[in-house]
């Protein structure tokens, strides 16, 4: 019973020591961010690509 306590306090005391270190960096991270999606530019867009307006209603698509 001894040894079992032993191991589930060293595994709760791992998996906090690392939660901890990962929250950290997250706090203190300076770096520049990862771009993972283009930029439209919005003279690129075209008829069927239409930008939501600000009144909410989308643009209809044309039957073809």
């Amino acid at each position: 019973m001894k040894h079992e306590l032993l191991m589930l306090r060293s595994l709760l005391v791992a998996s906090l020591l690392v939660c901890g270190l990962i929250l950290g960096n997250m706090l203190t991270y300076t770096g520049e961010p990862i771009q993972l999606a283009g930029i439209v530019q919005a003279g690129n867009l075209t008829a069927t690509n239409c930008a939501l307006p600000p009144d909410g209603i989308v643009c209809p698509r044309s039957a073809s």
